[in-house]
């Protein structure tokens, strides 16, 4: 039996400094698309995890906010750590791209009134979503990406 190999687990998670931008993954499908993986990550690993609730809100904010300024994003989810998301993409795209992208969603998380879908037809868990929650690390990552990425 062939090894498997999660990517995720073979980055030294001590030796990164969030919040950051990685391509983390390039899949070539066999009728030649390209489909990219992005770590978002929002808060240092070990370090700093985010609420549930902040990170099931930004969860549902950026599902619309990231697509109205990224095409063909396949999904957005959160990590299971709480520090970020991963961003699966259809086709090429640069790190800097995302992290303008990104930056510009969380102006949006930022302006935003309400969290969509929060409600018990549309979400499996509509009672842990914090709007509040996810403003303040939506303040926090586009102040230090701006910075890192020269936005």
């Amino acid at each position: 039996m062939e090894k498997i190999i999660v990517e995720s687990f073979t980055m030294d998670h001590t030796k990164v400094e969030a919040p950051f931008i990685r391509k983390c993954g390039v899949i070539n499908t066999p009728k030649g698309d390209i489909i990219n993986k992005f770590d978002l990550r929002f808060t240092q690993p070990n370090g700093d995890t985010m609420p549930t609730g902040a990170v099931h809100g930004l969860e549902h904010l950026l599902a619309g906010f990231l697509r109205e300024e990224l095409n063909d994003i396949v999904d957005i989810s959160p990590m299971g750590c709480r520090t970020g998301f991963y961003l699966i993409k259809l086709g090429e795209e640069e790190e800097s791209v995302v992290a303008k992208a990104l930056v510009n969603a969380l102006k949006k998380v930022l302006e935003a009134t309400e969290i969509p879908a929060a409600n018990p037809v549309q979400c499996g868990n509509y009672r842990d979503l914090s709007l509040f929650g996810a403003k303040e690390y939506a303040k926090e990552v586009i102040e230090k990406l701006s910075a890192k990425y020269e936005l």
